[in-house]
């Protein structure tokens, strides 16, 4: 294992979530790699999205909590830009032998990763109307 490496894997943290002998391999790439790296980019996600929401005009704390939410779900899966940019932030934490891992099943894993994003989003959906 190389320095990156090394560092990443130290500097990301621990697994997060249960791992057993019957996860699926995605499972483990979700709790080993995925949770972890959402877990330490969090703060970076909550500032790109109050910017993507002011380049975009949109007042997002003028509209009620299930028009946020959709806000939310809509930013993240409807306007790809935006999309591959938070991908970007989550892909640029892996090792070169989890992007290989990952290029193996991106699709899956990419529905996984945008998935876990938009849940964690609207769970501190009251930390948008303090910043």
């Amino acid at each position: 294992m190389n320095q990156r490496d090394a560092f990443l894997k130290e500097f990301r943290g621990p697994t997060l979530g249960t791992v057993t002998p019957q996860s699926s391999a995605d499972e483990l790439f979700q709790n080993e790699v995925l949770r972890p790296i959402l877990k330490l980019q969090n703060d970076l996600f909550i500032v790109s999205f109050l910017n993507y929401t002011s380049k975009n005009h949109i007042d997002f704390n003028a509209h009620s909590i299930e028009k946020r939410m959709t806000i939310i779900d809509n930013a993240i899966q409807k306007d790809i830009k935006f999309r591959n940019s938070l991908k970007g932030m989550i892909i640029g934490l892996f090792t070169a032998e989890e992007y290989a891992l990952y290029i193996k099943n991106s699709s899956s894993l990419n529905k996984r990763m945008m998935g876990m994003l938009i849940e964690r989003l609207k769970s501190q959906i009251q930390l948008f109307e303090t910043i």
